[in-house]
């Protein structure tokens, strides 16, 4: 059952004056509302609901609103209530533990009983720091373990996915499954994910060679791809480990597939760190807890949490947030109604949300403009504040804004949390003005066909706002590289059939996700 806390919905219109198309704007300033109202009369939106709210970053004023309280799917946006609720429940000082502990006693070299490797959700390890510990297992001068490797995930409880969230994305990065015991294949900290690389062959026609980082007994590679010019696919089967290459190549490609059970990727590679650490392990992997009491003889720490939200935010990463999550509770339902207790400081009640993952992925998210509005403005009084601003993607520099608003009055001065899916699409963060007033401001976009971007409808909102206060609003330019990649495909004009699409034009997904920012 989802937890609910008492509250009330208070309705603020003081000071606020109704347009005749349905927007509010505070008195004096009926040109922004003007504006932003030509914006949204976008005949790409006909049919879409949108929703959007601005206020004063420092007051809470409304200065302009449209369809504010109503709650949507927001995607990513999410992220905004995720990260502020676990700084304020956990801290930004909180680290994660990933450490091997034992009950047995020691006779000379042999370890007499389990060895436990216990893990707490850290997103951040990686095989170089499995290595680590089994490093520091051989310096102990451990070479034999008479008892098993035994594997605990317990921290977090076994349901791998959100509810509500889409199964045919499993295959993608983006979609990993959330365990206590998982890995990073990259320093973007895809946890639960491995790289998967395939090389041309010698001649044309030639089947190419296909490896995995890190190396595992756990993924089983299925290739018919050959050298050639036609582009390869990399997807892995439903509900397994076995990943399907396809296609032709002529270059070197690398790809990152989700894994099935990342607690078994880590055994695997664990096992292999202490095999070549010289350390033979008699009875084998299983799953299990670590005993009451048992020593730690080993142990690997994260980055903070503090720290951890940059690339959380600047790159949109699911699998962080939902890391955050079963850190507060053990379990996506308990982790979201531990997060609740801190909604209502974040100016959210959570009488009037429905939230069920970290990540903004479930199709069962809803949330209000008001509402993300509310948490910007809330946020700024916090101690960590200036940590996690800093961590927002910044229009036309960095993130998953980078490609974006270029060259317009926004690109440095728009810090906002991008959210994309198939017909969602959203922007909440800060716009400084022209005069140098802070504006908070969430857009909340529903129900778009697939065809029109909704994100030029953002840029040209961060825009309009960043330009308030000075002079002729500019128009923004969005470059993107071209990049090909593996996951479900868009239309990009009406009766257009399903193909792939270049990732520079890819509106359905966050940039990041396909590697296109």
């Amino acid at each position: 059952m989802k937890f609910r806390l008492l509250g009330a919905v208070v309705v603020a219109t003081a000071g606020l004056t109704l347009t005749s198309s349905g927007g509010a704007v505070a008195v004096g300033n009926e040109a922004l509302t003007r504006d932003l109202d030509a914006i949204l009369a976008d005949g790409g939106l006909q049919g879409a609901d949108v929703g959007i709210t601005v206020r004063d970053a420092n007051t809470g004023e409304v200065v302009y609103t449209r369809s504010g309280s109503r709650r949507s799917q927001v995607a990513s946006n999410l992220k905004v209530l995720t990260t502020t609720a676990a700084l304020e429940l956990l801290g930004p000082d909180y680290k994660w533990k990933t450490e091997l502990q034992s009950s047995g006693a020691r006779y000379g070299s042999t370890l007499n009983g389990d060895l436990v490797l216990r893990g707490t959700g850290d997103p951040t390890m990686s095989a170089p720091r499995y290595k680590a510990l089994a490093d520091t297992l051989k310096n102990s001068g451990v070479t034999k373990v008479s008892g098993s490797l035994v594997l605990d995930d317990t921290a977090f409880d076994s349901q791998p996915y959100g509810l509500g969230w889409a199964w045919d994305d499993e295959p993608y990065s983006y979609n990993a499954e959330t365990s206590a015991l998982t890995l990073s294949p990259d320093a973007k900290f895809s946890a639960g994910t491995v790289i998967v690389r395939v090389k041309p062959g010698a001649a044309a026609g030639a089947p190419v060679q296909v490896s995995v980082e890190p190396a595992n007994d756990q993924v089983q590679i299925r290739s018919t791809a050959t050298t050639g010019d036609g582009g390869v696919t990399v997807e892995r089967e439903h509900g397994t480990n076995v990943i399907n290459v396809s296609g032709s190549t002529s270059v070197e490609t690398t790809t990152l597939s989700t894994v099935k059970d990342p607690t078994g990727l880590v055994g695997s590679v664990f096992k292999k760190a202490l095999a070549d650490n010289g350390i033979k392990v008699v009875g084998g992997v299983k799953r299990g807890k670590a005993p009451q009491g048992a020593a730690v003889l080993a142990s690997e720490e994260s980055i903070t949490l503090g720290q951890l939200v940059n690339p959380l935010l600047k790159n949109s990463n699911n699998m962080l947030a939902e890391v955050l999550v079963k850190t507060a509770g053990g379990s996506f339902t308990n982790g979201v109604n531990q997060l609740s207790r801190k909604w209502g400081g974040l100016g959210v009640d959570a009488n009037w949300v429905e939230i069920f993952d970290g990540s903004g992925m479930s199709r069962m998210d809803e949330i209000s403009p008001d509402d993300l509005s509310n948490v910007l403005v809330k946020a700024k009084t916090k101690p960590w504040f200036g940590t996690w601003q800093a961590s927002l993607p910044i229009a036309g520099r960095d993130g998953t804004l980078v490609n974006r608003m270029k060259g317009t009055a926004a690109e440095g001065k728009v810090l906002a949390k991008t959210g994309s899916m198939s017909g969602v699409s959203a922007l909440t963060g800060y716009a400084t003005t022209q005069d140098g007033r802070e504006l908070a401001f969430s857009l909340v976009q529903n129900n778009s066909v697939l065809w029109f971007n909704p994100r030029t409808i953002e840029d040209k909102v961060a825009v309009r706002l960043a330009s308030d206060g000075g002079a002729q609003v500019a128009t923004p330019k969005i470059e993107q590289k071209i990049v090909p990649q593996n996951v479900p495909q868009q239309r990009n004009a009406p009766a257009q059939e399903r193909a792939k699409v270049p990732a520079k034009e890819r509106f359905d997904v966050e940039c990041s996700w396909v590697n296109a920012c």
